[in-house]
């Protein structure tokens, strides 16, 4: 089964209507000034709130382990998302479950993987001067290589029409989506969502 993550979450609203509709895990952005930003006590109020079995993942860019540490403890995180340029040592330092994210160019991007050992690398598309959050996919051949070195999350300009041709070209571990399912930036749309994670499903069946 291929598992579900809806990113971008800065309500409460928006985080049960994910859980409904049968996502594993909700990411919560802890970068400031961009969109989807949420302050760690506001995250750590609606984690609270979550029904067991959510995964809860914090999003950093380049944060140092200290920062990364307290918002994972305060807010109860699961796991951690590392999408900037964080070296293997900070990744390795970590107690946490850690998934590094990758934005995509080519191959060269594939030869980095085996540097990291950490739980599951997350492919993104390359934009230059954004950090993710673009819409836009990249070419999912690259993905399917990329399955060699570990668990591959399988990110970037995904949405409820294309999510099936992902997962039957890559058969990613998991899919994320944050723009993808978005009313407005920071806004989920509860159908989207909803389609979103009925083509997953729909898709693992097929």
């Amino acid at each position: 089964m291929t598992r579900v993550k809806v990113c971008g979450i800065t309500n409460l609203e928006d985080a049960w209507t994910a859980t409904e509709a049968g996502a594993d895990a909700l990411g919560f952005v802890f970068v400031s000034n961009t969109p989807r930003y949420i302050e760690p006590d506001h995250a750590r109020t609606i984690i609270r709130q979550l029904p067991p079995f959510i995964i809860t993942t914090g999003l950093f860019v380049d944060s140092d382990s200290a920062q990364i540490q307290n918002v994972a403890t305060n807010c109860r995180l699961d796991a951690i998302q590392l999408h900037g340029n964080e070296p293997p040592e900070l990744c390795h330092s970590l107690d946490l479950r850690v998934i590094k994210a990758f934005r995509v160019k080519g191959n060269e991007t594939l030869d980095i993987l085996p540097k990291f050992q950490v739980d599951a690398y997350l492919l993104d598309t390359y934009v230059k001067g954004k950090m993710g959050g673009t819409g836009e996919t990249f070419d999912w051949d690259l993905a399917c290589r990329a399955k060699r070195h570990g668990q591959i999350i399988l990110a970037g300009g995904l949405n409820p029409s294309n999510v099936s041709t992902a997962i039957s070209q890559v058969k990613p571990y998991a899919v994320d989506v944050s723009s993808g399912v978005e009313a407005e930036a920071g806004r989920k749309d509860p159908e989207k969502v909803r389609d979103f994670i009925r083509a997953v499903r729909e898709a693992d069946l097929s």
